[in-house]
C-alpha cells in the first residue's frame, strides 16, 4: 500500500500556524514512509474562498518547504483538487445514497427547522432532525420538486454504536444516538465538509488522516458515509490543540497566528517548522532543535502527545535563535547583511570583519534584524553609562585604566591603524598588570566599561577588534 495524506486548507484566510503544524505532520509522515502528500483545496465556502487566499497559502507552504506532490497548482492522478471542480462528482454519490435508501430528499425550510429546534430544547431532547421527510414516498418527492420547493440531501444517520482506533488516541467509541440526520448536500448543490471530505479522501484514495483534535466529533458523521458508500476509512489520527498560557485555544487575541506574521517578525522556516513540530509531537531523543530533513525519516506517531500543546513565543524565539547560530558563516553573514540598514557603517567594512561581527553577536541575538542595533553600538562614540558601568567608575583603579587605555589608543591611531587587534589587546591587559599592578575582577571590568560601556559580554579580544579606534578614544574621553 502506497501511503497517501492530504492537508486540505479553505482558502478564507492566510495560513494559520495551527494548519501549517497540520500540513507538515502530513508531509514527514508521508515522506518517512515514502508516500505521497497530496494539497487538496476545500473552497466550498462561497463568500469567505478567494484564489488570493489560496495563492498565498501555496506561497507559505512552499516557504516553509512543505512541498506537495499533488495540488492544484501542479495536478496529479485524482484531482481536480478544488472542491468547487468537483461538485458533479459529490451529487454523483448523493444520488448513490439515495438510490441504497441512506440519504432522503428534506424539504423542510429554514423556519420549520428552527421551530423544531425550539420545540425540542423546549423538552430537553437532543436538537436533532425529527426525520418528517424520511418517509417521503417518490411521488411526493416529485410533486413537491415540481412545486419548486427548495431542498436539501438529508444522510440517514443508524443508530448504533462506532468504534475507530485512533493513531493518537487508541480506541474511540461514538454511542448510539449522538446525532440525528445530517445535511449532506446543500439546496444550492454545494457539500456540507462531513460530506465532501468523505468523497474527496475516498476518490484520491487517501490512506492516513492527521488533523487537529477538534476534528475528532467530525469522524462520527464521516464513518457513517464511509459504511453507507461500502468504503474503507482512512486512519485517522487527532492530534492535540495548541492552546495559549490560559489554555485557550489559540487565536487572533493572542497575536501572530499567521506563518506569513511569523516571517515578517523574522521568523525562520526551519525555525517555524521545528517549533510547530514540538507543538504535540517529541524527537525519540528528546532533541529540541533539528530540521525537517533531520526527521523525515523518523517521524512517527508513536511519538504525538495527547496533551494539549501550550505555545510559548519565548522558546519560539529561542529556537529560532539556535538555527539561526546553526548557519554556516556565509549564510549567517547574507541573512544578517540585508536586514542592517544600509547606511550602518558595517556595510563598509571588510568582509572578514564582517564575518567576525555577525560570528561574535549571533550568541546574543535571536533574529537577523536584531544585529543591527549591535552594529550600530559598534560604530557609537556617544554611549550612556547604566548604575553598574557607573559603580565600576567609582573604582579608583578604573580611572587609572582609562587614562592608560586612552594613551594607547592615541599611539595606535598615530601609528595609522584603524582597528586594535587581539595581540594589541592581550598586551594592554598584561602591561596593566605588571606596570600599574591591577589585577583579577578590577582589571577586567576595569578595562571592560570604559572601552564598552558595560559590566559584561563578548570577549574583549573579540569584540575591541572590531570597534574603530576613533570610536573607542571617543568613549574614553567621554568616560
Amino acid at each position: 500500500m502506497t501511503v497517501r495524506v492530504r492537508f486540505a486548507p479553505s482558502p478564507t484566510g492566510h495560513l494559520h500556524i495551527g494548519g501549517a503544524r497540520t500540513a507538515l505532520y502530513n508531509y514527514l509522515f508521508a515522506k518517512a514512509r515514502g508516500g505521497k502528500y497530496i494539497l487538496r483545496i476545500e473552497d466550498t465556502d462561497e463568500a469567505r474562498s478567494s484564489l488570493d487566499f489560496e495563492k498565498s497559502q501555496i506561497a507559505d507552504l512552499k516557504w516553509l518547504g512543505i512541498e506537495h506532490d499533488e495540488g492544484p497548482d501542479c495536478g496529479g492522478l485524482f484531482g481536480p483538487y478544488r472542491q468547487t471542480e468537483r461538485l458533479p462528482l459529490y451529487k454523483k454519490y448523493a444520488d448513490e445514497l439515495i438510490t441504497k435508501g441512506h440519504a432522503y430528499f428534506c424539504f423542510c425550510s429554514e423556519e420549520e427547522l428552527k421551530r423544531k429546534k425550539e420545540i425540542a430544547s423546549a423538552q430537553n431532547l437532543a436538537p436533532q432532525y425529527d426525520g418528517t421527510c424520511r418517509q417521503l414516498t417518490r411521488d411526493e418527492v416529485a410533486q413537491k420538486k415540481a412545486q419548486g420547493i427548495s431542498c436539501v440531501v438529508r444522510f440517514k444517520a443508524p443508530q448504533k454504536d462506532y468504534t475507530f482506533c485512533d493513531a493518537v488516541r487508541k480506541d474511540v467509541t461514538f454511542p448510539q444516538g449522538m446525532v440525528g440526520d445530517f445535511v449532506v448536500l446543500r439546496a444550492n448543490g454545494l457539500p456540507v465538509y462531513n460530506y465532501s471530505v468523505v468523497i474527496d479522501d475516498w476518490l484520491m484514495k487517501i490512506t492516513h488522516v492527521f488533523r487537529a483534535e477538534e476534528h475528532l466529533p467530525n469522524t462520527l458523521r464521516q464513518l457513517m458515509i464511509y459504511e453507507a458508500l461500502g468504503a474503507t476509512p482512512p486512519e485517522f489520527g487527532h492530534v492535540s490543540l495548541i492552546v495559549n498560557h490560559e489554555r485557550q485555544k489559540l487565536s487572533k487575541r493572542d497575536g501572530a497566528t499567521a506563518v506569513a506574521q511569523y516571517r515578517d517578525l523574522g521568523f525562520m522556516p526551519e525555525a517555524i517548522l521545528n517549533y510547530l513540530c514540538l507543538l504535540g509531537w517529541s524527537h525519540p531523543k528528546e532533541v529540541d532543535i533539528f530540521t525537517k530533513e533531520e526527521i523525515q525519516d523518523i517521524f512517527s506517531p508513536e511519538r504525538f502527545n495527547h496533551a494539549a500543546a501550550m505555545f510559548d513565543i519565548e522558546k519560539f524565539k529561542w529556537v529560532n535563535g539556535q538555527h539561526l547560530k546553526k548557519l554556516a558563516p556565509e549564510a549567517l553573514l547574507l541573512e544578517c547583511e540585508v536586514k542592517i540598514e544600509k547606511a550602518n557603517p558595517f556595510h563598509q567594512q571588510s568582509h572578514e570583519w564582517k564575518l567576525s561581527a555577525v560570528n561574535l553577536f549571533k550568541e546574543y541575538v535571536h533574529f537577523a534584524h536584531e544585529m543591527g542595533p549591535k552594529m550600530d553600538k559598534i560604530f557609537s562614540g556617544d554611549l550612556t553609562q547604566d548604575e553598574k558601568v557607573a559603580e565600576i567608575k567609582a573604582w579608583p583603579t578604573t580611572m587609572q585604566i582609562r587614562d592608560y587605555l586612552l594613551t594607547k589608543i592615541k599611539e595606535l591611531e598615530s601609528a595609522g591603524k584603524k582597528f586594535a587587534d587581539a595581540g594589541d589587546v592581550t598586551l594592554w591587559g598584561e602591561q596593566i598588570k605588571n606596570d600599574l599592578k591591577i589585577k583579577g575582577k578590577p582589571l577586567f571590568m576595569g578595562m571592560r566599561a570604559p572601552l564598552t560601556y558595560e559590566d559584561h559580554g563578548p570577549d574583549l579580544k573579540i569584540l575591541i577588534p572590531l570597534i574603530p579606534a576613533q570610536v573607542l578614544r571617543q568613549r574614553l574621553e567621554k568616560f
